[in-house]
């Protein structure tokens, strides 16, 4: 019972940053109805924005994240301003190959800068745990867990509770009939893309101290941020966290009482069982 309850506390700890991935990746299809293949290449990007910060100027992985969301903001609205702004008309499979073309970039920009090697982070705290009984959760997985938490309230409470929370939901729900009433959906669209990169560079800080940084090291979490989404509800902010923290569960257990090297297929399995039975997925819903 003890190696049950510290595989799934430890999976629902780290299925919080497969959340945090998921939910950038649904306000961005939410908003813009275009599916960002670039979703993993971004958290890549906040792993390396956050390695160097701790390198040169010591910013603890953990703190860096109010330095990488702003960045990888900025990044993402530049990204939808010049390029994703003119395909939004275009036919989905030309979104689709755009995305992926922005992913390609970025990932073999970071391998022309930082080369392909693996980099690590290590800090003091990297191997230490905390003891619940007789269960021990990773000190790093939990600073996880609580800082997505943290994010995710505050950008449930922003999109539920600002003007310009409704006017994105607004844009989601009937992107014509919120132009009718005076929103401005170019800039939500800008918006939207800012936020959902911004959270993938919070991603990225906090798995930095977690795994190794390499410049393919998105490719993974693109397929866990959709994997996170279909299995949650396409469109649900709610259902993206309930999906990620059930896909960390299941990798958990999975690689305990089946095999390491098979908690992927599980997921992946997973992915397609949820397909079939449920496309609409747990919350799934046709807008935000």
């Amino acid at each position: 019972m003890a190696v049950f309850l510290q595989s799934a506390l430890s999976g629902i700890l780290i299925g919080g940053v497969y959340a945090l991935t998921g939910i950038g990746l649904t306000l961005i299809f939410g908003v813009m109805r275009v599916i960002n293949f670039a979703q993993g290449d971004l958290v890549m990007v906040g792993m390396y924005c956050t390695f160097w910060l701790f390198v040169l100027l010591g910013i603890d992985p953990f703190l860096s994240v109010v330095l990488t969301m702003p960045a990888l903001f900025l990044l993402g609205a530049l990204l939808q301003r010049t390029l994703i702004n003119r395909v939004l008309d275009a036919l989905p499979q030309n979104q689709i190959l755009l995305t992926i073309g922005i992913g390609l970039v970025l990932s073999n920009t970071a391998m022309l800068v930082f080369t392909s090697d693996y980099r690590i982070l290590s800090t003091s705290y990297s191997s230490s745990s905390v003891a619940l009984g007789v269960i021990r959760l990773s000190t790093p997985l939990l600073f996880c867990f609580l800082i997505t938490g943290v994010i995710t309230a505050a950008l449930y409470w922003f999109l539920v509770k600002t003007d310009t929370g409704h006017a994105i939901r607004a844009t989601a729900q009937d992107r014509d009939a919120a132009q009718l009433m005076g929103v401005n959906v170019r800039f939500m669209g800008v918006l939207a893309f800012g936020l959902g990169s911004a959270l993938a560079g919070a991603a990225g800080a906090l798995v930095a101290p977690i795994y190794y940084i390499y410049p393919q090291v998105g490719g993974a979490f693109t397929l866990k941020a959709f994997v996170v989404v279909v299995l949650g509800g396409m469109g649900s902010i709610i259902g993206a966290a309930l999906g990620g923290i059930l896909i960390g569960m299941s990798e958990s257990l999975a690689a305990v009482y089946i095999a390491a090297d098979m908690k992927d297929l599980c997921v992946y399995v997973i992915f397609l069982l949820v397909l079939l039975l449920k496309p609409s997925g747990l919350l799934g819903k046709s807008r935000m």
